[in-house]
């Protein structure tokens, strides 16, 4: 089988499925466009729409599919939510501090999230890195303290929260503006 017809049946199946909100594809997405190849046969053909420019690796077993029209300031935000789909996560940390205002140094292409699933930080080449921090927290306990983030797909710590998750994760405090959180308690 040559691997021309399987890139031109993937370009075809994506083409479809593409959307502003949908452009992020991760391998099992991917993958159940073509089930019937073998697992090397599809690593090539990965490797070929890469090249081909079909595709643009995000970081390990993400995919960015160029040809729609993306949010670009929310491409990390939108991988560190199709990364983790199956656990609970939710903005945290400087990044929601940064965004309220509390920071007032902005961490440029790095965002923080909490996790039910394990620390990590994952590199994303161009666009920055996302790094996931282990809660045990569960989210009915924290109902009242999220506030679902629609553009971001994501859920969003109340200031209060990362403050708390800021301490619990033993992270500096030094660049918080205290007059700002008085503000917003």
């Amino acid at each position: 089988m040559s691997i021309s017809q399987p890139i031109k049946q993937l370009s075809k199946v994506i083409e479809s499925l593409a959307t502003e909100d949908h452009y992020l594809f991760t391998l099992s997405d991917l993958r159940a466009v073509l089930p019937t190849i073998s697992p090397g046969a599809f690593k090539v053909l990965l490797s070929r729409a890469e090249k081909s420019g079909l595709f643009q690796r995000v970081c390990r077993g993400l995919y960015l599919y160029p040809k729609v029209n993306y949010p670009r300031g929310l491409l990390l935000i939108h991988a560190a939510a199709r990364l983790r789909a199956d656990t609970f996560n939710y903005i945290s940390l400087e990044t929601a501090l940064s965004d309220s205002g509390v920071i007032s140094q902005v961490p440029i292409n790095w965002i923080t999230l909490m996790s039910s699933g394990r620390s990590n930080v994952i590199r994303c080449g161009d666009w920055g890195t996302i790094e996931f921090v282990h809660t045990t927290q569960r989210p009915a306990d924290l109902q009242l303290q999220l506030q679902y983030d629609q553009r971001c797909h994501l859920w969003r710590a109340t200031v209060a929260l990362a403050l708390r998750d800021m301490k619990a994760a033993k992270r500096p405090l030094d660049l918080i503006d205290w007059s700002v959180v008085n503000e917003s308690l």
